[in-house]
């Protein structure tokens, strides 16, 4: 089997290689590791080196430039490239963001041409309309909520119009040239080597260095609500699922639990026994008030997620702690 994931040095990037390489899949992964994008040069991943895979073959590119000249024929195509970099990117630099639509349409015209078996698009949470993630009325949400032919809300930013698009034309791609396709709509996806501009590495890090007694400051109110899903999950949901759907629809990869920065911030305090009052700060952007995905097609599909987030916490608390430690030439107490 023979497979392209773009993007593939990012963090949902290397957790999938890295389960394509286990399945015996040849990996072609095309990765430009830009700054703000959490791209690792492959000798820097984290817990596994895929150099020593003969099935791993990098590029170091711009997926654009890959698309321009490779017309060469794969199994799968998992196309994961795009420009974001956590909250602070998506509010602060969205004509950056919205380079991604540059990116996804040569992705389809590419794959119009050398019509891969599959296309798996990875497109965003962010995709769903914010008139429901609001603090009065919010709710968990469905594949259907987003219907091309009638209703498609806003979205949020330009991230989730940029996804938005990408995921309409794999549907295209699908009624107009017969390619089989199937979107991915990632909640908050979290890991142990996710990079620290997002929240959950970031709250673990700094609960390990908190000064039992301090406040512990979160972004926004700390009300806001977010659904944590383990990136092992992530990628479990993906292998079980991208083969049941054609015409390109999208599957969530959720939860369904809501979880509020206050309490996965207290949550972690309680399991590094440290005391602290959580609060919110108002100088720092908070998104949605409420983001959580239902579970229901999912399951119809023969997924369940499998790392609850207590035990998701306590492994990204245990690899930050070593991690901080390893910086100061260390060993860490577990």
């Amino acid at each position: 089997m023979r497979v392209l994931v773009t993007g593939g040095a990012g963090f949902v990037g290397r957790h999938l290689t890295r389960a394509l390489l286990d399945r015996g899949a040849a990996v072609v992964c095309v990765d430009p590791i830009m700054a703000l994008t959490g791209g690792l040069e492959p000798k820097d991943w984290p817990f596994f080196d895929p150099r020593k895979s003969p099935g791993f073959h990098f590029e170091r590119a711009d997926c654009r430039d890959f698309f321009s000249h490779d017309a060469s024929s794969f199994d799968y195509a998992f196309h994961l490239a795009a420009m974001v970099g956590g909250r602070l990117m998506i509010d602060h630099e969205p004509l950056a963001v919205a380079e991604d639509l540059a990116i996804d349409a040569m992705f389809w015209r590419w794959a119009q041409t050398t019509r891969p078996g599959r296309c798996v698009y990875f497109s965003s949470s962010a995709s769903y309309p914010i008139a429901l993630q609001r603090r009065v009325g919010f709710q968990l949400l469905a594949e259907e909520i987003v219907d091309f032919a009638d209703y498609i809300g806003m979205p949020d930013m330009t991230y989730g119009w940029a996804k938005l698009t990408g995921e309409y034309l794999g549907r295209l791609a699908h009624e107009k040239f017969g390619l089989k396709v199937v979107s991915y709509r990632p909640f908050s996806g979290f890991g142990e080597d996710q990079d620290l501009t997002y929240p959950f590495p970031a709250i673990a890090r700094r609960v390990i260095e908190h000064k039992s007694g301090d406040d512990f400051v979160v972004w926004g109110s700390g009300q806001q609500m977010r659904d944590f899903i383990h990136i092992e999950d992530c990628v479990r949901c993906i292998l079980a699922t991208m083969d049941k759907i054609d015409d390109g629809g999208a599957i969530n990869i959720s939860s369904g639990r809501y979880t509020s920065f206050i309490e996965l911030a207290e949550v972690m305090l309680e399991l590094e026994s440290k005391v602290g009052t959580v609060r919110g700060t108002s100088d720092k952007p908070e998104g949605v008030f409420a983001r959580g995905g239902a579970r229901a097609l999912q399951e119809k599909l023969g997924f369940t997620p499998e790392i609850s987030l207590r035990d998701g916490m306590r492994r990204m608390l245990d690899y930050q702690r070593k991690s901080l430690a390893a910086a100061k030439g260390e060993t860490a107490l577990t």
